[in-house]
């Protein structure tokens, strides 16, 4: 299908709620940690295909701040996953850097230290940025930056004219990249589930009910076809923005 795709106009950040491990699991009569054992190998060849075709940033969705709500075992053993899954082979092989966002300070420890060792082996590669949002939510990211600002500025008021987009997009976790261009939703649920709220103001949705495991780099191209028929207009009119094609 890549012949399909424009490739002048390939989407620089690409975020994804990778949903459906569970269900995938369950319809083969198989525990949960067997979707999301599952759901590493997507991962694999996503990030794979996404650094082939040119993305610059790929955000993944993989732990909310509700999902410490979920019973322990499964908790535990996605813990687990994270940190046999953090291999050489993704990153390196496919020049790709890891970041991570979210509220570390809930992780346990052994996992921190390993996130903190792949960001500091991955951080000379350039292909692309793989960045997993881990113990993340969008509302707490705001409040955070908010809470940040006030710790920024208490030698000194905040004027109501002071707070601007600027200043709240920089204390955000995601500063260092630009907002998603595209945000692709697996497994058939049609919400956003509280990710990136800030960021995907004009993000262009996709919602597939191909469940996260069985997300194929066909799959990836068709989400970045439907990005590509799209005419983003930030506000504007049609014909304004054709008019400014035409140029």
């Amino acid at each position: 299908m890549t012949a399909s795709l424009d490739m002048t106009r390939i989407p620089k950040h690409i975020a994804i709620i990778m949903d459906g491990n569970g269900r995938w699991a369950s319809e083969k009569g198989k525990p949960r940690s067997y979707g999301h054992q599952a759901g590493v190998d997507a991962v694999r060849r996503i990030t794979s295909e996404a650094t082939r075709l040119g993305v610059k940033f790929l955000t993944l969705y993989t732990f909310s701040t509700e999902n410490w709500n979920r019973p322990a075992d499964e908790i535990s053993a996605l813990m687990g996953l994270v940190l046999t899954s953090l291999e050489d082979e993704i990153f390196m092989k496919n020049n790709v850097r890891f970041r991570v966002i979210g509220d570390r300070k809930r992780l346990p420890d052994e996992v921190e230290q390993k996130l903190r060792e792949t960001e500091e082996h991955t951080k000379g590669n350039t292909a692309m940025t793989m960045v997993v949002a881990l113990s993340y939510s969008a509302r707490w990211e705001i409040v955070q930056a908010m809470r940040n600002i006030l710790i920024e500025n208490t030698d000194k008021p905040l004027q109501p004219t002071d707070i601007t987009e600027e200043m709240i997009s920089h204390h955000l976790e995601t500063n260092f990249m630009p907002d998603p261009e595209l945000l692709i939703r697996t497994g058939g649920e049609l919400r956003i589930s509280n990710y990136l709220l800030w960021q995907i103001a004009y993000s262009e949705l996709y919602f597939c009910d191909t469940y996260w495991p069985d997300f194929s780099e066909d799959d990836l191209q068709k989400a970045i076809q439907s990005y590509q028929n799209r005419q983003r207009r930030f506000g504007k009119t049609e014909a304004q923005v054709e008019a400014e094609i035409t140029k």
